[in-house]
């Protein structure tokens, strides 16, 4: 494993931002009742870059995240991704892209108890309309990739809580997505799974990779290249920023200690009358994707 807590992989010089958020916002509404989730948020990441989102509860950064992944859209301001403004985009080409394009981690490992490892993680191919011999293969490259090459026929009850997040990790990386999205990843984790799987997001930044990590842990943030920091709605601290906020706290005061500065790239988006296109940029592993008509 890779040593964690170190920037792991450059994102190259003047890489365009994959994500766009400008003045973004998120209110939610019951009734005469509205809740304002996101206010005004302007946010660029970079193809390769290591993000750490932080903030405390109800902040704000779970709704971002949504955002991000293309499971919600903004009550105003714009998110584009790869260029491409997600509110313009169909529910087909948002499914596809979240399917395809985007590999999410969550706290809860959503795993379907009566499936085999290899099984569950051969999910996404199968919404995708992979073959089936084809879904195997790739699903069984995906756990050896995570170190359980040996554990494909065991079923979550037989694995451990690391076991089972590494199974959802490889269910993220399936598709090969040039985007991870990880919500609180190691929230349900102990400290040696927890290393475990900040071992396992660094090695795929390295590889080229897209990641955006949520996180209210400051020595798991501290693992990321750059980290943002939320509250109320908005963003407070940007280690790549040189004026942050005022009253925003630096990062030495949340413990983040060394943080790199900013990182990288875009990530897929496939749209109707579009196909894209995989190249090396670089690194041979890099991911870069290009949308073309």
């Amino acid at each position: 494993m890779a040593e964690s807590g170190s920037l792991l992989a450059e994102p190259p010089a003047g890489s365009p931002p994959v994500i766009e958020l400008d003045g973004v916002r998120k209110t939610y509404r019951t009734g005469a009742i509205e809740v304002d989730a996101l206010r005004g948020v302007d946010l660029r990441i970079s193809e390769g870059e290591y993000i750490a989102i932080m903030g405390p509860s109800g902040s704000g950064k779970s709704t971002l995240m949504n955002i991000l992944g293309c499971l919600d859209i903004p009550t105003a301001g714009h998110y584009r991704l790869a260029g491409e403004d997600v509110a313009r985009m169909s529910e087909d080409a948002l499914a596809e892209i979240r399917n395809r394009r985007i590999g999410f981690v969550f706290q809860q490992f959503n795993l379907l108890p009566t499936l085999s490892a290899w099984r569950n993680v051969e999910l996404p191919l199968c919404y995708a309309g992979t073959g089936r011999a084809q879904r195997r293969v790739r699903a069984i490259e995906a756990l050896e990739k995570v170190g359980l090459g040996d554990r494909i026929a065991h079923r979550p009850n037989e694995l451990s809580g690391g076991q089972q997040q590494r199974v959802a990790v490889a269910r993220a990386l399936v598709t090969d997505p040039a985007l991870i999205l990880a919500d609180e990843p190691t929230g349900n984790l102990d400290s040696a799974s927890t290393q475990d799987v900040l071992d396992l997001l660094g090695e795929l930044h390295a590889s080229g990779r897209t990641i955006v990590l949520i996180t209210h842990e400051p020595e798991v943030a501290a693992t990321a290249g750059r980290v943002v920091r939320i509250r109320d709605g908005g963003i407070q601290y940007d280690t790549s920023s040189d004026h942050p906020s005022d009253d925003a706290d630096g990062p030495g005061d949340v413990g983040f200690g060394a943080v790199a500065g900013p990182g990288p790239a875009p990530v897929p988006v496939l749209g109707p009358g579009h196909r894209h296109e995989k190249a090396a940029h670089g690194d041979p592993a890099r991911l870069t994707w290009v949308i073309r008509p």
